[in-house]
């Protein structure tokens, strides 16, 4: 009797190549209202989960947070407006700064299901370069658009 083979099992931390990690320093953050919850790389931070106010001084501790981590892009989603003192913020501070559309995040298959993970479901899709943008005119164009809508009014 001849003796098969076991197939060889590939182990749960080993990824295929296709899901080669693009970028090794990226955040997650799930904007809200009142709070932001922000994820890190685990190796980067003993507590890579953290939950931030959406106050000045408390957007300052957490850009001073990533700062420190190393942190060099940031995926954020938001269906209001509470993204832009963030947004403005980051890339003054020189972190690529990625806005994604929730409802895109969501379609992907293997998300947890909890809000509690949201943030770090983005910092893994951010990871492996599996996020795209939405459109953010460039900073003049804002100035522009916001003159126009005032002068609507």
């Amino acid at each position: 009797m001849a003796h098969r083979k076991k197939p060889q099992r590939r182990s749960q931390s080993a990824l295929p190549p296709q899901l080669a990690a693009v970028n090794l320093h990226a955040a997650g953050i799930d904007v809200g209202a009142e709070a932001h919850d922000v994820a890190v790389p685990p190796s980067d931070d003993p507590q890579p989960v953290r939950c931030f106010g959406a106050y000045t001084v408390d957007l300052e501790a957490l850009a001073d947070w990533l700062t420190a981590c190393g942190i060099t892009t940031v995926a954020l989603a938001s269906t209001g407006v509470d993204w832009i003192p963030l947004f403005e913020l980051w890339e003054r501070r020189g972190f690529g700064v990625l806005l994604v559309d929730p409802q895109q995040v969501q379609k992907i298959k293997g998300r947890p299901k909890s809000d509690g993970h949201d943030c770090q479901w983005l910092q893994r899709l951010q990871t492996f370069g599996l996020l795209a943008g939405a459109f953010r005119p460039p900073d003049q164009v804002c100035v522009l658009r916001s003159y126009l809508r005032q002068r609507a009014m």
